[in-house]
């Protein structure tokens, strides 16, 4: 199993010299890849609901900052040598798709075939609005077409393509990405049509755990989602259980002097020892990547050090049990 972590996009934590000594130090203590999410600009008035909380506000929407997710990887691919880097996720309906196919291969190519594609829907129809995007209410049918444009660029040597929303022939598309035949392809969502793009397009599948209609934050609930995944596969002739699975770790909170027992406490929470024995469960349902949800990026602390403690308590506590 490897672990991951979300980067800082907004507060003093998501200034240059700090995202740089996070993204370091978690490759040096081991971590597989690290995350960046997506928004390119904050509306002032928000009346759509966030799908991940429970008052269905977004907590983005108090400062308006926002860092762009892929000019920011690339400023870290040239930070890192070997950690992995994850839009996660990639809000796809928001950019030209030739565009976005092309600054997703050079990324690749810069970090020398080290980036994993995190696509997704977006919700927040405002942004939509700002954006001048394809219609909100036809994002689900825009990212499925714009993730075939992006594998058609990615892998044809005489790239071509018509669809409703984009239509190209007769161009050149070099270089190609390092990775092939291109790189991974992970689908955020928890919900049916996410789950029929994950089986239809994805290389993985990345629930986020907190949707209040499709919960996927317990190894239980996850478990049920799998369930949902697995015929779909089989529908578009794919394996049950082929696709790769990255799971957030909501919640997370070690507690290194004196602990909890195991009764009644919330997964993730506790010991050392219990929550490598939450990991675990996890683990047996085939999970992949886990991504602990660290303090520093949660509470927008105004000094490193929470999250750099996180970082370290969990490598160097946690990891070494499972």
């Amino acid at each position: 199993m490897k672990f991951g972590f979300m980067l800082p996009s907004r507060g003093p934590l998501s200034r240059p010299e700090n995202l740089s000594v996070i993204a370091k130090r978690g490759e040096e203590l081991g971590y597989g890849f690290m995350m960046f999410p997506d928004h390119i600009v904050m509306p002032r008035d928000v009346s759509s609901k966030y799908p991940y909380s429970q008052s269905g506000v977004f907590p983005g929407t108090d400062t308006g900052e926002t860092m762009e997710q892929l000019t920011t990887l690339a400023f870290l691919a040239g930070q890192t040598n070997s950690i992995r880097l994850v839009t996660s996720v990639m809000v796809v309906p928001h950019r030209s798709p030739v565009a976005t196919a092309k600054s997703l291969a050079t990324l690749d190519i810069l970090s020398q075939g080290r980036l994993t594609v995190g696509v997704g829907t977006g919700w927040l129809e405002e942004e939509f609005q700002a954006l001048e995007t394809k219609p909100f209410a036809e994002r689900g049918a825009v990212t499925d077409e714009y993730i075939q444009v992006f594998k058609e660029l990615w892998t044809s040597d005489s790239p071509q393509f018509e669809g409703q929303y984009c239509r190209f022939s007769n161009i050149d598309f070099q270089p190609k990405p390092v990775q092939k035949p291109h790189p991974p392809i992970w689908v955020g969502g928890e919900g049916p049509r996410a789950i029929r793009r994950a089986a239809r397009f994805g290389d993985g599948w990345q629930p986020l755990g907190n949707n209040s209609r499709y919960p996927t934050a317990t190894a239980e609930e996850l478990a049920v989602g799998l369930q949902r995944l697995d015929p779909e596969l089989e529908r578009v002739g794919r394996p049950a259980g082929s696709l790769e699975v990255t799971s957030r770790m909501l919640g997370y909170d070690l507690r290194k002097n004196g602990g909890t027992s195991s009764s009644g406490r919330s997964a993730f929470a506790g010991t050392a020892d219990e929550i490598a024995s939450d990991i675990r469960r996890f683990q047996d349902l085939g999970v992949a990547n886990l991504v602990p949800s660290f303090h520093g990026v949660a509470q927008l602390a105004d000094s490193r050090d929470a999250m750099l403690k996180d970082l370290e308590d969990f490598a160097n506590e946690v990891m070494p049990k499972i």
